[in-house]
């Protein structure tokens, strides 16, 4: 089974950016990507895991890393 990571990758491919890897060390707004777009995907992402990611925490993610680590730890 993949991990957290790749499958954030594919998704973000999927999802918001074809055509690039995204940059696990910044956040969705530094990667361009708009917040309509960043809470959908977020959304996406919790559902693919099977993980609640509340607002306050998804406001508390400061990059892509982070989303993944709180997957890594709240996921199933």
């Amino acid at each position: 089974m993949p991990d957290s990571q790749d499958r954030v990758r594919k998704l973000f491919r999927e999802h918001l950016d074809p055509d690039r890897d995204p940059d696990f060390a910044v956040g969705l707004g530094d990667s361009g990507v708009s917040s309509i777009d960043a809470v959908e995907f977020v959304k996406k992402v919790g559902e693919a895991f099977e993980v609640v990611i509340p607002p306050a925490a998804v406001a508390e993610f400061q990059t892509l890393g982070d989303l993944v680590s709180y997957i890594d730890t709240h996921g199933k």
